[in-house]
């Protein structure tokens, strides 16, 4: 055990020693918020160009209602002549062409273009013809007042979630949010495995290749060899984790309450304790509930606390199988091959935490998020719906059981694959060595 704890320390400081990890622990969180925020950022300063489209309107009910749509980018130009004939002239982005019948056929409508389509533009489009439609329509009742009467009945409705816990308290929850902070920890997860797992084989392979290997199993176990390796490196993520969760706690604590309005902190706080009455110039309660979950230290401190007892449990069930395949190869080209065996379901369990927005009790749901190849990301996504505790450290045990059983195949193999080169095994190979004793 002593040379295990060795070789722990030495993988660990190895890695933390580096300026690399210093770099990557700070800036990885602006990364993170920069990729978060570029959708909004790409939209915000990407001008589109001015489109100038011919509108050919037979029905005469269509062109008053696109001339007065604020259309930003978008000119829409009558023109006499047939729609044919406007197509010939490449001044224009594009010709629409309204039938006569657009009220009893709304889906005759004819877009002619020139070059590529907009999906923006289209349903904009759309939109609007489906507003002149339903316009004419309506005043075929000849109702007096009709557009008053509309606009008095149209209304907008900010619903108010709350969630009932077993001692019958209730809290602010959202869908919305709990479905973003699933997914920004399962996205965090997935990049920790791949590239702390493939990290354990590269350094596998590397020493193997080297032939260090060959003289440090005659001190140490081979088992004990793979451990320290994958405890090692494991303790390098675990630290980042850490790191990246008290800088955060710090900034919920401090930072943000200092920097929102005491009102809105009033606010967020009543909606988090489901008090808040909603008024007209109350703010959106989304909005609100983001606000208490981002200013609540200890929301954050159980967020990461969860993120923190699945990296570990997932880093060590996946690390034993990359650890397993850099000992049974001699370069990460062959490697390449056998990886899939790890990296495909750890895509496949990011693919369904995705759908479970949609449905976090679903079967398809608990199950992919009790199977330790999938339960990392999947549970990771269905914590904050506030899904039942037992489920969660069902998924936590089963993980973490499944563990040693995936060491102790690992083991096996790596004991058998660190002294053999020159061919690269086949999975017939890797079965047989794990059934040796």
């Amino acid at each position: 055990m002593h040379n295990l704890s060795i070789i722990i320390q030495r993988e660990f400081t190895e890695r933390v020693a580096k300026k690399s990890f210093i770099i990557t622990t700070l800036l990885m969180p602006l990364f993170m918020a920069l990729l978060m925020v570029a959708p909004a950022l790409i939209m915000l300063f990407s001008t589109p160009s001015n489109k100038v489209i011919a509108v050919v309107d037979e029905s005469k009910i269509v062109l008053p209602v696109l001339q007065k749509a604020d259309t930003e980018h978008i000119t829409f130009v009558p023109v006499e002549q047939t729609a044919d004939s406007a197509i010939q002239d490449e001044d224009y982005y594009a010709v629409l062409s309204i039938p006569r019948d657009i009220v009893s056929n709304p889906n005759s409508a004819t877009l002619f273009l020139h070059e590529g389509g907009s999906i923006e533009t289209e349903a904009m489009i759309s939109g609007l013809i489906a507003d002149a439609v339903r316009d004419s329509r309506m005043r075929a009742y000849n109702i007096e007042n009709l557009q008053e009467i509309i606009d008095e009945t149209n209304v907008e409705v900010q619903l108010q979630t709350l969630r009932i816990d077993e001692s019958g308290a209730e809290s602010a929850t959202s869908s919305g949010i709990s479905f973003g902070i699933g997914m920004f920890m399962a996205f965090v997860l997935y990049m920790f495995l791949l590239m702390y797992g493939q990290m354990v084989m590269t350094s596998i392979i590397e020493e193997k290749t080297n032939r260090v290997l060959e003289l440090v199993v005659s001190s140490v176990k081979p088992v004990y060899l793979m451990l320290g390796k994958i405890i090692g490196v494991g303790l390098v993520a675990v630290v980042q984790i850490i790191i990246w969760g008290v800088l955060l706690c710090l900034v919920s604590a401090f930072l943000l309450p200092a920097l929102i309005p005491a009102d809105v902190m009033t606010q967020a706080a009543m909606s988090q304790a489901g008090t808040l009455q909603a008024s007209a110039d109350s703010i959106d309660p989304e909005m609100l509930n983001a606000i208490g979950l981002v200013t609540s230290w200890s929301f954050i401190a159980k967020i990461f606390g969860y993120m923190l007892i699945f990296l570990i449990g997932g880093f060590l069930f996946y690390a034993s199988i990359f650890a397993a395949i850099g000992s049974a190869v001699d370069n990460v080209q062959d490697a390449s091959q056998l990886t899939s065996f790890a990296v495909i379901p750890i895509i496949i369990g990011l693919v369904i935490g995705m759908t479970v927005g949609t449905d976090p009790n679903s079967t398809l749901a608990f199950w992919s998020s009790i199977i330790p190849f999938t339960s990392p990301m999947v549970m990771l996504m269905r914590v904050p719906f506030d899904i039942p505790s037992w489920q969660v450290w069902l998924s936590i045990g089963l993980l973490y059981l499944s563990f040693i059983a995936m060491v102790w195949v690992a083991a096996k193999i790596y004991r058998i694959g660190i002294f053999m080169y020159g061919k690269k095994p086949t999975i017939k190979d890797l079965i047989r060595w794990a059934r040796y004793k």
